[in-house]
């Protein structure tokens, strides 16, 4: 009887035909690196594997990993499929709060506390009677070591067979909408998605890869963790935020995805050293553009992409068409925690701005009566963990998951995604606002790195923006802080006559501080925290609907 190949037979096969090539590459103290092959990497997870054994923790256990992005999230993750167990990971931001939280809920057995930079904040979310493992990079505690465990134990042996329908993970989604719900994968659906993944986008052992998106997110866990463990491309790590540039030079990416919010901060840093204008016009002398095209590239370490992808959350179209007019094959793609990631992606034959792609083979979608997104994907959640209603709820009668997106098709399968269900809001004229559109056309300014619109109830919307991070220093000076006011009213008016009336913004109000992960305004992930934003400002609101002028300085 033919048995289904899952993502750890690819492992153990790389295992195998891939034993002294370099699989993992993670720097440290200030650029140094150690590279880890393929039969380091399995060899590792075997001895990890038959110690959490050793103490009980196999078949059907949950074990947590918090941790930055590193090698040996992914070798924990190994070792724990290898004893039997599933992964549960937790952005390595989260507060006390939510670790308590996510542990509880998830039932986990044991914590792999990896490379982090808040771990004394959160370590009093961990209940004080749960076991620990430092891995290498983790901060100083007086817990046992990785390398300790694994140069004392010898190494599970043989391939550990996991069944289609095992669970492989519980992902954490990332909380922008309320108390974070664990999405449960198994082998058999994660191992589809994958599959398809490397397919599509012809992932190969001669690509790199960069991982530093949140490995605790779908997005990365997919299309970074899941697919180089089927495809066996080399895989670097970022060391911190302010070596990313050089991380991003040495690993010299074939393929590199990020997040919308990234992909305009490298944009505005571009436009910070080169104004649009003189880039106009270097790219329309024809002996000069391709070297500025190069140059541009080779600076953000990007002139080897063969593909880059953006995700997560909308990118305003202008965006991907300013890369893609560099020569950078920049692609949308739309998915969620719920498919594996594995729903839409752009393709060179079937890609507009504006649009996030087509569905990927296998995936089945329709629209509602109502405008919803519906998706039936190989990749599809066996449910919520703990949350049986919900994931009753969730699905239609014959199975396609309910997106809570809207959105409308083209006959060729493009898709066009035209706001949050969740996120429409009434004004005081009792029509429904789409945030979403909006926020994209903002965010075509070079001035404005987030924008949020809201204006439940009031007279008409507004938009709360952040500056670009190379002007927000600057608007101390008048000259600049009064260039800023006629730039953004301009785009105030911009915005308000490609839109309906019920929907024209009544001012743009600028943030006093960015919105960031840190100060709770921000998923991990870099979306918004619609909810939080509006709380903390609603206390200002009649004051700036008071105000006079279109642009308000908060």
């Amino acid at each position: 009887m033919p048995t289904t190949k899952l993502i750890l037979d690819y492992v153990y096969d790389h295992e195998q035909a891939d034993a002294s090539r370099v699989f993992l590459t993670q720097p440290y103290d200030g650029g140094k690196t150690v590279d880890y092959t393929w039969a380091e990497v399995v060899g590792q997870a075997r001895r990890m594997a038959a110690h959490l054994r050793s103490q009980g923790i196999g078949d059907g256990a949950h074990v947590a990993i918090l941790s930055k992005n590193c090698a040996h999230f992914f070798i924990a993750e190994l070792a724990i499929w290898m004893a039997g167990g599933t992964t549960v990971a937790i952005f390595p931001t989260e507060g006390p709060d939510t670790i308590r939280y996510v542990l509880e809920h998830s039932d986990s057995k044991l914590l792999f506390v990896g490379k982090l930079d808040a771990w004394p904040q959160q370590e009093p979310g961990v209940p004080k009677d749960m076991p620990r493992i430092a891995l290498p990079l983790a901060p100083p505690t007086s817990y046992e070591k990785w390398d300790d465990i694994v140069a004392r134990t010898e190494p599970l042996a043989g391939r550990t067979a996991r069944k289609p329908d095992d669970l492989a993970m519980i992902i954490y989604t990332s909380g922008s909408t309320g108390t974070p719900k664990g999405v449960m994968h198994s082998f058999g659906r994660i191992t589809k998605a994958a599959e398809g993944m490397v397919s599509a986008e012809n992932y190969s052992k001669d690509d790199r890869i960069l991982s530093y998106l949140p490995l605790a997110h779908v997005f990365e866990r997919a299309f970074v963790e899941s697919a180089a463990f089927i495809a066996a491309p080399h895989i670097y790590f970022a060391e911190t935020l302010d070596s990313f540039v050089a991380d991003v030079r040495r690993a010299r990416p074939t393929l590199f995805i990020s997040v919308p919010r990234l992909w305009v901060k490298f944009q505005q840093g571009v436009l910070y050293k080169m104004p649009q204008h003189k880039l106009d016009r270097l790219l329309k002398i024809p002996i000069l553009s391709g070297i500025v095209k190069r140059k541009i590239l080779d600076g953000l370490g990007l002139d080897k992409v063969r593909l880059a992808g953006s995700g997560s959350a909308p990118i305003p179209p202008e965006v991907i068409a300013w890369y893609r007019r560099l020569g950078l094959n920049l692609m949308e793609g739309y998915a969620m925690s719920e498919d594996f990631a594995y729903s839409h992606s752009s393709k060179p034959n079937a890609s507009e701005p504006g649009y996030v792609g087509v569905p990927y083979p296998g995936v089945e979608v329709r629209i509602s009566d109502e405008g919803e997104v519906l998706i039936k994907s190989p990749g599809q959640m066996v449910g919520y963990y703990k949350q049986p209603d919900l994931s009753k709820e969730s699905f239609t009668p014959d199975g396609f998951f309910r997106t809570g997106d809207l959105g409308e098709r083209r006959p060729n399968g493009l898709l066009k995604l035209t706001g949050r269900a969740k996120e429409l809001f009434k004004t005081a004229k009792g029509k429904y606002v789409a945030p979403a559109p909006i926020e994209n056309m903002l965010g075509e300014s070079t001035m404005i790195e987030t924008a949020m619109v809201s204006g439940v109830g009031q007279p008409a919307a507004y938009a709360l923006v952040v500056l670009a991070e190379e002007l927000r220093p600057k608007v101390t000076d008048p000259a600049v802080r009064a260039e800023v006011e006629r730039e953004l009213s301009a785009l105030l008016e911009t915005v308000n006559d490609r839109v309906a009336d019920y929907e024209q913004l009544k001012m743009i109000v600028i943030a006093k501080e960015p919105f960031s992960i840190e100060n709770g305004l921000l998923t991990p992930t870099m979306k918004i925290r619609r909810a939080r934003i509006e709380n903390t400002v609603a206390p200002n609101l009649d004051k700036w609907y008071g105000a006079r002028g279109s642009v308000v300085w908060s």
